[in-house]
């Protein structure tokens, strides 16, 4: 039941979705069906709100009811694997527009978190901030003379200046986040109404499960909380500049960690042009063409060098450096978002990237498989028809009218129709590839973002998948290997003994029990060759940890990996 204390505001909340009439939304996903004999009752829409699509509805009535649920908006735009498009597609146009507070409060607050007077902390703190939103705003400072090193990036122009700072000012003008007073509370009221409005959804909704409400609100909190802690957007932002430190494509501001806690970031203030500003570039006679190819391998890069990608990248946390006409870089802005992946679902998703670049679409059904991401009892023939059915469309087209997110996205529905399993994070992925790809369009309209990706996936995938890459993991290995070696012989006897008596309770899935019940026959085969495979593999890591130049090694560790990837291809059989 909806708490008593709930109902003032699920009231109000009501009101603005019928003013919008995003209760057509409950009709077309036929949900709460007793609600629909309401509708009798309510007043007709406005022509001007009637004629709107219902995306466009339910943006604008979440800008009525406040910064909270425009966030929740926002982040709800990432699970596009629950959203129809075109409501996704709107939620993502969600902007804070919230009025700033006081100062003078600001000013209290970063002293009251930093625990010292504001003259002592800065030189110059301006009361008037730069820009406000639904969690923090922020302010223009300056910090004392430093007595380390200047900053590095003095870019030449700010947004409708001519000219901007001197490399010494450029370090010391920073810009001061600070989280909007009262703010946590009143998330944590707003949170307990939409919990509240999640668990009448599940309750009544008939797709509730597929839905899962409760957890999409879990996820809206979780982000909500993430961006409360500034610390931690400092430790994204930080990471990301460690990432690109002296690159020519791209330039993250540097974190004072001296004047940074939960509440208060410090960062050096950097001075640029929106990406979206095409105008202002044209003047300052930036190369857009490469400026676009430039932002389509940072995406890559970031995914599958760093695997740490800034996952907010719409214009306005992108902006131009426009210093170097020749040579433009980015800047990036606000790190409460960043995405990462799980190691194995970056490979597969490098693979499948691969796969579609080379219209393999056989590989792309069984990498699917192979990842997890579906069943293995799926029929591979009818996955791989469906997969062609989708992507051949497209490539009767010239490659640079083809939008690669837009086809990442319509293989993921049509694989939901094979019982697709996908986390979050490759959504939040998905999302961010259309952002790249929608500022590289922007910024060149002819650009063929295939023929950008191909050869800098390509370049990356053979870099970090080689054997001197294997080689050097292994080396990294050595110390926890070595740590557990002594015990491999009582786990594998323990092991084998409980598999004998029935007691082993093997944690695993459908896909790897089906694997073994087919492998039962020469289990015990495969055990003695798998051991003696990481023996060998152990042993030659050993010694190539400590003659890495002796080739005996390598040829001792090509042996060991052949023997235990004989054992493990076997057991996948």
């Amino acid at each position: 039941m909806t708490p008593l204390r709930l109902l003032p505001r699920m009231l109000r909340v009501l009101a603005v979705l019928v003013r919008y009439r995003v209760d057509d939304l409950i009709d077309e996903a036929h949900a709460i069906r007793p609600l629909r004999w309401l509708r009798v009752l309510l007043p007709r829409p406005a022509a001007q709100i009637a004629a709107m699509p219902r995306g466009a509805r339910l943006r604008l009535a979440l800008t009525q009811l406040g910064p909270i649920y425009v966030k929740a908006g926002q982040v709800l735009s990432t699970r596009r694997d629950l959203l129809p498009a075109d409501i996704a597609d709107e939620l993502s146009l969600l902007q804070d527009q919230v009025p700033p507070f006081d100062g003078a409060q600001a000013r209290a607050i970063v002293e009251a978190a930093l625990d010292a007077p504001i003259a002592t902390l800065y030189a110059r703190f301006d009361e008037a901030p730069l820009a406000s939103a639904s969690i923090a705003q922020v302010h223009s400072a300056r910090l004392h003379p430093p007595s380390g090193p200047s900053g590095q990036l003095h870019p030449q122009a700010e947004e409708g200046e001519v000219a901007g700072p001197s490399a010494t000012d450029s370090h010391r003008e920073v810009a001061v986040k600070v989280i909007r007073p009262g703010i946590r509370v009143r998330i944590a009221r707003d949170l307990d109404l939409l919990h509240a409005l999640a668990a009448l959804v599940a309750r009544w909704h008939p797709n509730a499960r597929l839905i899962r409400p409760q957890e999409i609100v879990g996820e809206i909190e979780k982000t909500l909380y993430h961006e409360l802690d500034l610390q931690r957007e400092a430790g994204n932002a930080s990471l990301l500049r460690r990432n690109f430190l002296d690159s020519p494509d791209l330039y993250v501001p540097e974190v004072h960690w001296s004047h940074t806690n939960e509440r208060v970031l410090t960062m050096e203030r950097v001075y640029g042009t929106r990406v979206d500003d095409i105008a202002a570039l044209d003047v300052a006679g930036i190369d857009r063409k490469r400026l676009a190819e430039k932002g389509v391998r940072l995406f890559y890069t970031q995914v599958f060098r760093d695997n740490f990608f800034h996952a907010d990248s719409h214009p306005g946390n992108i902006w131009v450096d426009t210093s170097a006409k020749d040579e433009p870089r980015f800047i990036a802005l606000d790190f409460g978002i960043m995405g990462t992946l799980p190691e194995a679902d970056q490979y597969w998703l490098a693979e499948n990237f691969m796969a579609l670049f080379e219209h393999d679409y056989r590989r792309i059904a069984e990498l699917h498989v192979a990842a997890g991401w579906l069943p293995a009892t799926v029929r591979m023939d009818e996955l791989e028809t469906a997969v062609r059915t989708v992507c051949e469309p497209y490539f009767t087209r010239p490659l640079s009218e083809i939008s690669l997110a837009e086809v990442i996205a319509k293989l993921f529905n049509t694989a939901r129709q094979f019982e697709l399993t996908l986390q979050p994070q490759l959504i939040l992925l998905q999302k961010t590839l259309l952002n790249i790809e929608g500022i590289g369009r922007l910024l060149d309209p002819s650009i063929d973002i295939w023929a950008v990706a191909y050869p800098e996936l390509k370049r990356i995938l053979a870099r970090r998948y080689n054997p001197r890459h294997a080689l050097r993991e292994i080396r990294r290995r050595v110390p926890e290997w070595l740590h557990i070696a002594p015990r491999i012989p009582d786990l594998i006897h323990q092991g084998l003994q409980q598999w004998a008596e029935g007691r082993g309770k093997l944690e695993i899935n459908s896909e790897q029990l089906a694997r073994l019940s087919a492998a039962q026959r020469d289990s015990q085969r495969r055990i003695v060759v798998a051991a003696f495979g990481g023996s060998l593999l152990i042993g030659a890591a050993v010694m190539y940890s400590l003659t890495p130049h002796v080739w005996p090694a390598v040829f001792a560790a090509a042996i060991g990996l052949i023997a235990f990837t004989l054992a493990l291809s076997r057991r996948a059989r």
